[in-house]
């Protein structure tokens, strides 16, 4: 492919109202029993009815005296155990701490994880794996080495989408920051997540034109050798280009504008001439009938359209002689 390109060898049950009510129960039998132990000495102590949210009255259950044995003590120990064995009855119905998110006050809803931020220096060692020997940078062999540890071949369409992620600014190499930077917007910071990670780039470009044009702008960039200064793509790379970037997304006519391309020699492609093919391919039909040759294409298109008018109108001509021979024969 072209001369430099060719190196791309546990969610928690609803709140009920009985869990409603066991709040309630729940405050109502703690203030009974700090009814059974007050800070000063009481002769007595009762339960004192109380009512329900839900409009229902509890039992009243009337505590036995407790006997004035002195001011230190409030009532014989028989009596005291014998409410503290009363008092376990309120606890035996109270539901285990954490089984119940309103009576925790805590919101246990899961929420799904956030993706890791990816590790910096992991992102560096893997760069220094591919690295070039003499200098800072991924080449041709690195990137062929980094090709195959992916599992894909380095004229593969997810490569020129890697090398998009990572904003390279040429063929055949990645500088460190490149890679760095751009591995780590892509949220990954090894192999088996860059595996991961590109097909889903994929599908998201399958279904959103924006960043298909981002991709395709890209592609002509990618393809320019910037350091001889070139501004123009060979048309043998722009035509290379072109069936990469359309591996997805492919206009009907892609085809024939190659084909048109290859046979009448075209040198080169400008970028307004790459940039506006996408606009061209998406608004004008198969049959090239909604082609306006008022409006500002460039002249290659016009020259396109009027090829492939001629071909056509041979193609009928051709037709009717055939047809007019058959009559002519019966």
């Amino acid at each position: 492919m072209g001369n430099c390109f060719s190196c791309f060898k546990v969610p928690l049950p609803p709140s009920t109202s009985t869990d409603h009510t066991i709040v309630l129960e729940h405050k109502d039998e703690t203030m009974e029993l700090r009814g059974l132990f007050p800070n000063s000495c009481q002769q007595s102590s009762s339960f004192v009815p109380e009512t329900h949210a839900n409009g229902n009255r509890k039992s009243t259950s009337v505590l036995p005296t407790f006997n004035n044995v002195g001011s230190d003590n409030c009532g014989s120990v028989p009596n005291v155990q014998s409410n503290l064995r009363l008092t376990r009855g309120f606890y035996a119905r109270l539901q285990p701490l954490g089984r119940s998110s309103t009576s925790s006050g805590l919101n246990l809803s899961t929420e799904p994880r956030q993706q890791r931020e990816p590790s910096e220096s992991k992102l560096n060692a893997l760069f220094d794996q591919y690295k070039d020997p003499h200098e800072d940078v991924i080449l041709a062999d690195g990137i062929e080495r980094l090709c195959d540890d992916l599992q894909l071949s380095p004229d593969e369409f997810k490569v020129l989408v890697l090398a998009w992620k990572l904003n390279a600014e040429q063929m055949c190499q990645f500088t460190r920051q490149e890679f760095v930077t751009g591995l780590k917007a892509m949220k990954v910071d090894s192999i088996r997540s860059i595996q991961a990670r590109l097909p889903e780039i994929v599908q998201e470009l399958t279904i959103n034109s924006d960043l298909f044009k981002d991709l395709y702008r890209f592609t002509f960039r990618f393809g320019l050798d910037v350091t001889s200064g070139q501004r123009i793509l060979p048309a043998d790379m722009a035509i290379d280009l072109w069936r990469l970037v359309f591996t997805i997304r492919e206009p009907p006519l892609l085809t024939r504008w190659l084909n048109f391309l290859e046979c009448h020699h075209i040198r080169g492609i400008p970028r307004d001439t790459w940039n506006m093919f996408l606009n061209f391919a998406e608004s004008i039909g198969d049959d090239l009938g909604a082609y306006d040759d008022a409006e500002a294409w460039p002249s290659l298109f016009d020259d396109f359209v009027e090829y492939e008018n001629d071909q056509m109108n041979q193609n009928i001509t051709k037709d009717d002689i055939m047809k007019d021979t058959s009559i002519d024969k019966a």
